[in-house]
């Protein structure tokens, strides 16, 4: 085809083979491979600046770039397990480095937020201790979560072999992931404080010296070198408020978004993120098309472009395919052929062979005659030589016998096409087990075809599940159970919006799009969890405070991941894949609807919706009241020693 395509510059030709849609399939891992470096490095960078302070103490530069390190050994621990139990690598696992590092990056950030909540004067094997108990249990639960969820797609419950095995590597992934945090990320922030504690440079890794000896340095070096201490007042007792990601939550935003003036345009901006979520989820439909899981600039995305456009009307070429013998020459049996492909535009041997007989007067009613003219006169014929390669002839002794043949059959269709391919494919293939004759129908395009017709049903029983064993396993571990109402409410927001999102940004329920609305239900839980529990067991006198000190808390963290996953999909644009457009366009999608809820939508509706506050007020008071009046007793039973109460 190619050559002649260069032979004739005048004529455009697209070709399409059984192994095109295969190999263009592939071809996206290839083209991939550096941008997915690009992305390590983006994020990589991200982290690391993010994990720094002015402060060459409490700075953990190398910490955010070990944290990212860590999960990058995890995934190719979780490739090497994969391929050594001898799995079949497709361009679908694109997305577990992406997927992992989400979730993975989001233990580190939350360690390091732990970190700088300790008290500064305990020993570092201490602040370890409370740092691992503050997160490690959140971290735990949610970890769980995503293993069970994508543990679900990985069993026999999963019908797709593409959301199998992707489920499949991804609970590996998520499994060493965690592991690898809690020991090898775990070791570093031990290493790391007790440089701390002995003052340690956090970069150089050498002695910070005494503050006289820098005031006779030059100021670069005093910039280099300093701690912070010249800084830190001496009434501030947590020099980590420094960092910068921390100082803007605490200074500025907190203050902004729970401005009384604010909250209206917060109001208003969710209802217009609810309506186009709405909408787009009423127009979602399982019109998938092939060329999404494709490089856009192969041959088969060329191909089903033009014939999209010039032969919308007509199915994929159906390969019919009878393979046992059968009496061609029997009229019963040819009635039965003429049945089943009715309605069909055929290329039929079987049909220009009756035809050829008809019009050369030439009677073939037994099996001998048939096969003998088939062979000796047909085939022969220069304009019939082609279906040479859709018969297979055996040889038994002297005797000739057809075991096995082709057909190829064309419907047309309506402008719902790929709908009625897949009806006209739940009717032919009954009918291969309950007919006489035995078939088999086939088209490359079919293999995706199924998988759009199963792809609905199975993710949708996954994330329903997925929340229904995050209510079980977060009931008995919240104190308040308001807080499982806010996380399923807020789930369910991001889930929808993702959704709703996705399908007016013209993206179909293909097989990426689908893991990642299951991925998106554990990220949205991953970072809505630890705020809202926060929130919850507060215990300020008002919701204002209350959510004030939960941004404070896990803000700096949800910010610090959430911003290094955006950037590390930008290298995805790049990629020319519709698999990785997909992919950039859902995952861009879930971290942006989880950032909108964790900061802008969260702390306005948490400040005027329940859990009250009232009763901390009350228990407050009421101890308040207790100890003024014992110590009203113990003056009036001890006026000699008023002075020294």
């Amino acid at each position: 085809m190619q050559r002649l395509q260069e032979e004739h510059r005048g004529l455009q030709l697209y070709s399409l083979a059984s192994f095109s849609l295969w190999r263009d399939f592939h071809k996206t891992s290839i083209l991939a491979r550096s941008k997915v470096l690009v992305s390590l490095v983006l994020i990589l960078t991200t982290a690391t600046l993010s994990s720094s302070m002015k402060d060459c103490l409490r700075g953990k530069p190398f910490l955010g770039l070990l944290g990212v390190l860590t999960v990058c050994i995890s995934i190719i621990t979780a490739a090497g397990v994969f391929f050594i139990t001898d799995g079949k690598y497709n361009s679908t696992l694109l997305g577990i480095p992406f997927f992992a590092m989400g979730h993975g990056t989001k233990g580190v950030f939350e360690l390091l937020s732990g970190w700088r909540r300790t008290k500064e004067n305990l020993p570092f094997k201490d602040r370890v201790a409370d740092a691992y108990s503050d997160v490690m249990v959140t971290y735990t639960m949610t970890s769980s979560l995503y293993f069970i969820t994508f543990g679900m797609g990985a069993s026999p419950f999963t019908n797709i072999e593409a959301v199998k095995v992707f489920c499949q590597n991804m609970c590996v992934s998520i499994l060493l992931n965690y592991f690898y945090i809690f020991s090898f990320f775990g070791s570093c922030l031990v290493f790391a404080g007790q440089l701390e504690q002995n003052r340690y440079h956090s970069i150089f890794c050498c002695k910070i010296p005494s503050a006289e000896y820098l005031d006779r340095k030059p100021v670069w070096f005093q910039a280099v070198m300093s701690d912070g201490h010249q800084q830190t007042s001496h009434h501030e007792t947590n020099p980590y408020q420094h960092h910068f990601i921390q100082h803007f939550l605490r200074e500025h935003y907190n203050e902004w978004i729970t401005n009384i003036y604010v909250k209206p345009f917060v109001v208003i901006l969710y209802l217009i993120y609810a309506s186009f979520s709405f909408m787009g989820c009423l127009q979602i439909s399982d019109r998938a098309n092939i060329i999404n899981l494709l490089a856009s600039d192969s041959p088969s995305v060329s191909y089903a472009a033009v014939q999209q456009k010039y032969f919308s009307n007509y199915s994929p070429v159906i390969g019919f395919y009878i393979y046992e013998p059968l009496e061609y020459w029997n009229s019963s049996v040819q009635e039965d052929l003429r049945k089943l492909c009715g309605g069909f535009t055929a290329v039929s041997w079987v049909e220009q062979y009756y035809q050829f007989l008809k019009v050369s007067n030439i009677s073939a009613n037994n099996k001998s005659d048939f096969i003998a003219v088939l062979q000796s006169s047909f085939l022969k014929k220069p304009e019939f030589q082609h279906f040479r390669n859709d018969i297979i002839f055996s040889k038994a002794g002297d005797e000739n016998n057809i075991i096995a043949s082709r057909l190829y059959l064309v419907a047309r269709t309506s402008r719902d096409k790929q709908k009625e391919v897949i009806e006209v494919l739940e009717k032919l293939r009954p009918l291969s087990l309950s007919k006489s004759i035995r078939f088999i129908v086939f088209n490359p395009s079919f293999v995706f075809m199924d998988h759009y017709g199963l792809s609905v049903t199975v993710p949708v029983l996954i994330a329903g599940f997925g929340v229904l064993l995050m209510l079980i396993l977060t009931f008995f571990l919240v104190i308040h159970p308001l807080g499982n109402f806010w996380l399923i409410l807020s789930v369910t927001s991001i889930e929808l919006g993702v959704l709703g999102l996705m399908t007016l940004w013209n993206v179909d329920l293909d097989c990426i799009s689908i893991l990642c609305l299951i991925y998106t239900l554990n990220f949205a839980i991953d970072h809505c969890a630890p705020l809202l529990y926060t929130f919850v067991l507060a215990t300020e006198h008002t919701r204002t405070q209350c959510i004030k000190s939960s941004l404070q808390e896990h803000g700096t963290a949800i910010l610090q991941n959430v911003t290094s996953f955006l950037i590390g999909l930008v290298p995805l644009l790049f990629v020319p894949s519709n698999l990785t457009f997909t992919l950039f366009k859902c995952l861009l999608l879930t971290g942006g609807c989880t950032l909108l809820h964790c900061f802008v939508i969260l702390p306005v509706f948490l400040t005027f919706f329940p859990p009250s506050k009232k009763h901390h007020k009350k228990k407050k008071r009421a101890k308040r009241k207790e100890r003024e009046e014992i110590e009203c007793i113990e003056i009036q039973e001890n006026p000699d020693h008023v002075t020294t109460v």
